[in-house]
């Protein structure tokens, strides 16, 4: 499974870009992050499962257009290296410090770079997806463990409606949940507060994507 979907991601990073930005999802995002509470300035960052930098970029674009406010370091982390790379020539051309990439997968988080832990905020889009249904659990357990003790954990991750199995099931080979089965794996991996938010309304089609969950 995680090497179909390495190759899968490895072939298709374009495709992907295109795919997202066709349903205006990096600016629903970076809307999403503008009134989220959880900006502040000084922010240890994590982002899993990184991919092209989609949400990493949202973030930063959303804390510079609250008063300028700025992160004190961001890393992330994913599966393919075609799509680090791809991350990485978009902060290259941005002019954009203090992010580091490291490729690794979430169920063996000890491939970490040492020192990847104690973060204030760690965000995750689009990978959970793409864990065995039997391992979602332990990796959301592994996740919760680089975690700061006041730290928070916000995931995007797709619901599961008959479009949703179509389009990211059945197109980009996902597995999908229904709200209590996350629910229930969030308190199993030891999270003991569950909230779910919306998107802002300009963008609320987006919500019939998929869920977000502040977790800690």
């Amino acid at each position: 499974m995680e090497k179909d979907i390495t190759i899968l991601y490895s072939k298709k990073v374009s495709e992907y870009d295109l795919f997202v930005s066709a349903f205006l999802y990096p600016q629903g995002l970076k809307a999403f992050f503008k009134q989220c509470e959880l900006l502040k300035p000084g922010l240890r960052l994590l982002d899993a499962g990184c991919g092209t930098g989609i949400v990493s970029l949202a973030l930063i674009e959303a804390l510079h257009s609250c008063n300028h406010m700025m992160y004190k370091s961001i890393d992330g982390f994913d599966l393919s290296s075609s799509m680090l790379a791809r991350f990485q020539n978009k902060l290259d051309k941005r002019k954009i410090d203090n992010v580091t990439l490291h490729q690794a997968n979430v169920l063996t988080l000890q491939e970490l770079p040492t020192g990847w832990n104690n973060y204030d905020l760690m965000v995750s889009a689009s990978m959970l997806e793409y864990v065995p249904k039997d391992k979602l659990v332990p990796a959301l357990s592994g996740l919760k463990s680089l975690l700061s003790e006041q730290g928070t954990f916000l995931l995007f991750i797709t619901r599961r409606n008959l479009l949703m199995n179509f389009l990211i099931g059945h197109l980009w080979s996902s597995n999908l949940y229904s709200r209590q089965e996350l629910i229930n794996s969030f308190s199993l991996a030891g999270f003991t507060k569950v909230t779910f938010k919306e998107f802002p309304f300009s963008f609320k089609w987006l919500d019939l994507w998929g869920y977000i969950i502040e977790a800690r």
